[in-house]
C-alpha cells in the first residue's frame, strides 16, 4: 500500500508538468513527454495490478490462518472443558478416598502432588478447584495427625495392657482344650453305657448321663499340672426303691442323708420276666434271687453309702475298660479316692488326663445335688452326703459366657487370684464366690481385657470388705440376683443369706490368720502388677 501511494504521487506530479510546460514546448517534445507518460501509466498499473494480486493472497492467508486459529482456540477451549471436568471428577474421588484411607500418608502425598501438577497445566481456570482441593488437605492433615495421636496411643495401651501381659508371660492351662473335654465325655459316656447294658434291671441304681462341673469344664484351672476332669454322675433309684433325703448338719452347708424306702410295685408294669414286688415278696424269695442288690451291697443300715458306691464303681471301670478299644492305645490307671471314683488316662509319653466321677441324687427338679464330694470337715461319714451347687455353678458361667464378648476376662480374673492363693489357707471357693457376686453387680462390657487391673482391684477390695465385716453371703442362697435360668429349690430362694466367714465371727485367731494371708495374696498381686506395668 505504501508502493502505490508514491507510484500515484509521482504520476500526478509528471502529468501536472506535462500539461503546465505543453504549451511553452514543441510538437516533439510534448510526444515524447506523452508517450512517457503512457509507459509510466501502464507500468504503474502492472505494478498496481501486482499489488492487488499480492493483497489477495496475503487476505486469503490470513483469512485461512483466522480459521485455522480459531478451529484451535475452540478445540482448545472444548478440551479444558472436559479436562476440567475431569479434573473435578478426579479431585472428588481424590476427596473421599483420602477421608477413607486417612491413615496412608503415601497415599495422601500423590494425591497433593497430582493437585499441584494439575494446577500448574491449567492456571486460572482450575483456581476454585485447588483451592477447594487444598481445603481438603488441610482437613486431611488434621485428620492424619488426630489419627496418629490415637495410633501412639493405642500403641502405649498395648506396651501396658496387662491382658497381653499375662497372655505373654502366663502359661495358661488346657493346651487342648476342646478336645480333653470332647475325649472325657466320651470315655464317661461309654462307661454308663456299658452299665446301663447290663444293669437296667437289676437291684442297683441306674446312672444318668454325666454332667460336667468343676473349673476344669469352667476354663479355669489354678495348676495346669494337676487339672481334674469333674464329672457329676446323677443317680436314680432301682425299680421298687426310693431315695429319701434327710437334712443332717447345717452348717456351714447343708448336709443329707440319703435312705432306701421300698415301694410297692404290684400294680405296676413288670419289666419281661420280673414279678416280684419288693415291699411285699418274702425275704427268704428276695434273698433266693441271685445278683447285686443295693440294700446289701451299696447302702449302711439302709442309707446309702458313698464308699461303697465309689469302690463299687471304680471296680466296674476297671473291668469295662477290658471291652473298650482304647485298651490297645492307653494306659488306665485307678487312682486311690474313698468318695468318687478317680483314674488317669495315659496314651504313650503324652500328659496324663486325670478324670474324677462323683455320684449324686437330684434335689427335685432342681439344679442343686447332694453329692459324694469331700468336705472340708476333718471327718465326714460315709452316709453323709452335702449338698453340692456345681451345676448351678456351671451354668452360671454358661450363662455368663453366653453374654460376654470373645476377650472379657473374668475367667484370667479368677485364675490369677487363685494362683496367688497356692499355699496359703484361703480357699478357691472363696474368690469363687466373690468373682460370681462381681459379675452379677459389674456389667460384663467392663471386664474386657483393657479393665483387667481394675477387676483385680475389686476383687481385693470386696475380699478385704469381707473380712473387715467377717460376712461373706453363699452366692445361691438368699440371693435374688442368681440368674432365673437357674433352678433352685424355693427353701434356698426364699432362705436368710449363709455365710461363708461365719467361723470368723467365732474365732479372733482364725480372723487375725486370714487377714495375715489378705496381705500375703495382695502383696503377690502387687509384684505381678507392677511386673506387667
Amino acid at each position: 500500500m505504501a508502493l502505490l501511494d508514491i507510484v500515484f504521487g509521482i504520476l500526478q506530479i509528471l502529468i501536472h508538468n506535462v500539461q503546465l510546460v505543453g504549451e511553452e514546448l514543441d510538437e516533439e517534445t510534448r510526444k515524447r513527454m506523452e508517450l512517457r507518460a503512457e509507459m509510466l501509466k501502464r507500468e504503474t498499473t502492472r505494478l498496481w495490478q501486482e499489488e492487488e494480486q499480492m493483497n489477495q493472497e496475503q487476505r486469503s492467508q490470513e483469512s485461512n490462518g483466522f480459521t485455522w486459529v480459531s478451529l484451535l482456540l475452540s478445540t482448545l477451549q472444548h478440551w479444558q472443558f472436559w479436562a476440567v471436568a475431569a479434573v473435578l471428577v478426579l479431585l472428588f474421588g481424590l476427596c473421599w478416598w483420602l477421608r477413607k484411607r486417612s491413615h496412608e500418608p503415601e497415599g495422601e502425598e500423590e494425591s497433593s502432588g497430582n493437585n499441584v501438577e494439575e494446577e500448574e497445566e491449567h492456571g486460572e481456570e482450575n483456581g476454585n478447584a485447588n483451592e477447594a482441593e487444598e481445603e481438603n488437605d488441610d482437613a486431611d492433615e488434621a485428620q492424619e495427625e488426630n489419627d496418629e495421636a490415637n495410633g501412639a496411643e493405642e500403641a502405649n495401651d498395648d506396651a501396658n495392657d496387662p491382658g497381653r501381659f499375662f497372655e505373654e508371660n502366663i502359661q495358661w492351662p488346657f493346651q487342648h482344650p476342646d478336645r480333653n473335654c470332647q475325649a472325657v465325655r466320651r470315655l464317661t459316656q461309654s462307661f454308663i453305657l456299658i452299665y446301663q447294658h447290663f444293669f437296667s434291671n437289676t437291684c442297683l441304681p441306674v446312672l444318668e448321663n454325666a454332667i460336667e462341673v468343676g473349673n476344669a469344664f469352667e476354663g479355669w484351672s489354678p495348676r495346669e499340672e494337676d487339672i481334674t476332669y469333674r464329672l457329676l454322675v446323677p443317680l436314680k433309684p432301682p425299680r421298687g426303691h426310693i431315695f429319701h433325703l434327710e437334712l443332717g448338719l447345717v452348717w456351714p452347708l447343708r448336709n443329707f442323708r440319703i435312705h432306701m424306702d421300698l415301694v410297692c410295685t404290684c400294680e405296676m408294669e413288670q419289666p419281661a420276666g420280673e414279678t416280684r414286688c419288693f415291699l411285699h415278696d418274702s425275704e427268704q424269695e428276695q434273698r433266693s434271687n441271685v445278683g447285686p442288690n443295693i440294700l446289701d451291697d451299696l447302702c449302711t443300715d439302709s442309707y446309702l453309702d458313698v464308699q461303697k458306691i465309689a469302690c463299687y464303681f471304680q471296680m466296674f471301670v476297671r473291668r469295662s475298660w477290658r471291652a473298650l478299644p482304647l485298651v490297645a492305645l492307653c494306659r488306665l490307671t485307678v487312682l486311690p479316692s474313698d468318695r468318687s471314683c478317680k483314674f488317669s488316662v495315659t496314651r504313650g509319653r503324652e500328659q496324663r488326663i486325670l478324670i474324677e466321677l462323683l455320684f449324686g441324687v437330684q434335689e427335685g427338679d432342681s439344679d442343686i445335688f447332694v453329692s459324694s464330694q469331700y468336705t472340708e470337715a476333718a471327718y465326714t461319714p460315709s452316709t453323709m452326703w452335702p449338698e453340692t451347687y456345681a451345676v448351678a455353678e456351671m451354668k452360671f458361667f454358661r450363662h455368663i459366657a453366653r453374654y460376654a464378648q470373645p476377650d472379657t476376662y473374668h475367667l484370667r480374673c479368677l485364675q490369677l487370684c487363685v494362683r496367688c492363693l497356692l499355699g496359703r489357707d484361703f480357699s478357691t471357693y472363696t474368690l469363687k464366690t466373690i468373682v460370681m457376686h462381681l459379675l452379677t453387680a459389674i456389667p460384663l462390657s467392663e471386664w474386657r481385657r483393657r479393665h483387667f487391673w481394675e477387676r483385680l482391684n475389686d476383687i481385693m477390695m470386696y475380699l478385704q470388705s469381707c473380712l473387715e465385716e467377717k460376712q461373706l453371703n453363699h452366692f445361691f442362697i438368699g440371693n435374688e440376683n442368681v440368674p432365673e435360668e437357674i433352678i433352685l429349690p424355693l427353701e434356698l430362694r426364699v432362705a436368710e443369706p449363709v455365710n461363708l466367714f461365719q467361723h470368723l465371727t467365732q474365732n479372733p485367731d482364725a480372723h487375725e490368720h486370714a487377714q495375715l494371708e489378705f496381705e500375703e495374696l495382695r502383696s503377690r498381686l502387687r509384684r505381678l502388677v507392677l511386673q506387667g506395668r
